[in-house]
């Protein structure tokens, strides 16, 4: 059900409302300005939100993630290889997207990080969040795949991230997933 509320999301395209229906293979390489998805609780949680990828003029994306339902305190949020969030416990969405292959670390660290690598966040003590977060290293479709996240998910963890433990930063269960066109 879910699966296909989220085949039918609206993406801004330029100046025009275009409606992406098709399989990743076929939106992946399309070059779109704006995608907006609706964030489903996982593991038995009750975390809901909204995520919006903007790809701004000057090549920047930005993501505005607003989370709900989560405990008090941080948690981890990151890019995951597929747009899959089928399974209760998030794990279809395979581990952290990272195209160019580096160690899991904190975003911008000498020694390498994930592109998926987002970081932590702090939910307030009524348990909602809001994570602001801008890079020139993604991108909204194209063809190079080391920028493009369409086709990827969004997970956010029941704990937060180490920074440190390989391949993903020990943050804990997967309680919301969102897939950027499934």
């Amino acid at each position: 059900l879910y699966t296909a509320a989220l085949l039918t999301c609206v993406i801004s395209c330029k100046e025009k409302k275009k409606e992406v229906t098709g399989s990743p293979q076929e939106v992946q390489t399309e070059k779109v300005s704006k995608v907006s998805f609706e964030m489903t609780p996982k593991s038995g949680s009750e975390v809901t939100g909204t995520v919006t990828f903007t790809e701004e003029k000057d090549g920047q994306v930005m993501m505005m993630a607003y989370l709900y339902g989560l405990t008090p305190g941080e948690h981890a949020i990151h890019l995951h290889e597929t747009a899959d969030c089928s399974s209760e416990d998030g794990k279809s969405t395979g581990g952290h997207w990272n195209p160019t292959f580096e160690p899991h670390g904190a975003w911008g660290a000498a020694e390498g990080f994930h592109r998926g690598d987002i970081g932590n966040f702090t939910a307030d003590e009524s348990g909602n969040a809001m994570v602001h977060f801008m890079t020139d290293l993604w991108s909204l479709g194209g063809s190079d795949q080391t920028t493009n996240i369409i086709g990827k998910a969004v997970i956010v963890h029941q704990g937060s991230d180490d920074l440190t433990s390989q391949p993903s930063g020990a943050a804990g269960a997967r309680v919301s997933c969102t897939g950027i066109i499934e």
